[in-house]
């Protein structure tokens, strides 16, 4: 993104309908140079249009009628490179919009190659609201990065770390309680699950804010790699739990977003962070662990393992009663059954916080859908010998145990929403690359701003 548009040429948006205008007071010699290319206007389609003397002179792009910030990603890679300027009048949300798609347009992960794609520029429109852009894209960034990055090189100390790199910029307070300390701090589960692992787990957590403002807290699970335990996956199982800390992630991108707005709010995030691994003291099928809020879980399935770090982090999280408790996981491969990869599922114990992430969810082209927490489905998770088992009976409806079994550390706070996200895009396409996503970081951003903002 460019400050000065010295030098940067017009791009046109248009529609079909402001096309037939535009080129109404075009000279003849651009409808032309369009008709003999063949060129007509649709959504996604880019032509650039020639001067009197031949040189490029500017660039159109067609939208549909209600665009989305979608339909600008393409557009870095599409226009020739150089450095562009919006000819188009746009309000402030349409400006904001398309300088946000523009920019997240731009994202490769270039950690372990370098990478020849260069990409066309834009000039800052004055309309835009550029630190929500710039807040937004490096959250975005910041959470393709850590998911992409292979489990080699994020462990639960490099997932530490990176809590604290975020943390520094606003003086926000980062404690972790790592190995055998986690049994001494009472976060059994926690232990439990990474204690395989020749990379201790850990339990995140970072504060910032005024005490005195009302608490948000976050937590995302933090599973760096997850091979199933003795449960083990499949290969092909395995050859993306690298994202299974998706939603530590987006969570972390999240708070750094919050920090940066400098919302009201006193900001709590929790990431349990663990390898579920292979190894002579891995937790076992049928063994039974006290939980940190005292509830016995017998463990049906050592792959089961997200529920149970995100149950010792939730018990946590409750005990502060925060005004808002929001959890993000890569939790089950039902909820992509049932909804597919691009949305997740959303669970809550609050309709109207439940309606208000779905409005968001719209307005920020960051989609999710709700499932019910159907009690009915509770005795699924029954067990003969504890209190509850982490592995619902019989397969069915297994992201709505999964979010039951949460429910049982989560559900006393007041207000709570569980998020089932993939973090992934199975496939490129414009401003969202094969890889990890930041999926409802947008939604949850706006959120917070509509209820800590000024």
């Amino acid at each position: 993104m460019l400050d000065k548009a010295e030098g940067a040429l017009p791009l046109w948006l248009l529609t079909e309908s402001k096309f037939r205008a535009w080129i109404k007071v075009q000279p003849r010699s651009v409808a032309a140079w369009l008709e003999a290319g063949g060129f007509k206007l649709k959504p996604g389609r880019v032509a650039v249009v020639p001067g009197p003397d031949g040189r490029l002179a500017g660039a159109i792009a067609g939208l549909p009628p209600k665009p989305d910030l979608w339909h600008y990603a393409h557009l870095p890679t599409a226009l020739p490179r150089r450095a562009w300027r919006l000819a188009s009048p746009l309000k402030p949300d349409a400006a904001t919009d398309a300088v946000l798609g523009f920019a997240l347009g731009t994202y490769a992960f270039t950690r372990y190659r370098k990478t020849e794609e260069n990409f066309a520029s834009l000039v800052w429109p004055r309309s835009a609201d550029r630190a929500l852009v710039e807040r937004l894209v490096k959250a975005t960034f910041l959470v393709r990065d850590l998911v992409n990055t292979p489990a080699a090189d994020l462990g639960p100390a490099e997932l530490a770390a990176a809590v604290r790199d975020v943390a520094k910029p606003h003086n926000a307070t980062v404690t972790v309680v790592g190995g055998d300390a986690l049994l001494a701090t009472n976060y059994p589960l926690i232990h439990a699950v990474g204690r395989a692992s020749a990379r201790p787990p850990c339990l995140i957590d970072l504060t910032w804010g005024d005490p005195r403002h009302k608490k948000l807290t976050l937590v995302g699970k933090g599973v760096v790699f997850d091979s199933g335990g003795l449960d083990l996956k499949p290969s092909s199982g395995m050859l993306i739990m690298k994202k299974d800390m998706g939603g530590a992630a987006t969570m972390l991108g999240l708070a750094q977003a919050i920090m940066s707005a400098k919302l009201k709010v006193r900001l709590r995030l929790l990431i349990p962070a663990v390898e579920n691994f292979v190894g002579p003291n891995s937790f076992r099928p049928l063994d039974v662990i006290r939980s940190r809020a005292g509830i016995t879980v017998e463990i049906g399935n050592t792959d089961a393992e997200g529920r149970l770090v995100l149950a010792d982090a939730l018990a946590e999280a409750v005990r502060e009663e925060p005004d808002l408790l929001l959890d993000a996981a890569t939790l089950t491969g039902a909820a992509r059954v049932a909804l597919g990869a691009d949305l997740p599922a959303l669970f809550s114990n609050d309709d109207m916080l439940a309606d208000d992430i779905l409005r968001h969810g719209r307005e920020q082209a960051d989609p999710l859908w709700r499932l019910p927490l159907h009690q009915g489905y509770r005795e699924l998770l029954n067990s003969r010998v504890a209190d509850i088992n982490n592995a619902g009976e019989g397969g069915f409806a297994g992201a709505i145990t999964a979010a039951l079994f949460l429910a049982a550390f989560a559900g006393k706070a007041k207000s709570w929403a569980h998020i089932d996200l993939y973090a992934w895009n199975q496939k490129n396409r414009p401003g969202r690359p094969a890889g990890g996503e930041a999926m409802t970081l947008r939604a949850l951003y706006a959120l917070a701003c509509e209820r800590y903002g000024e």
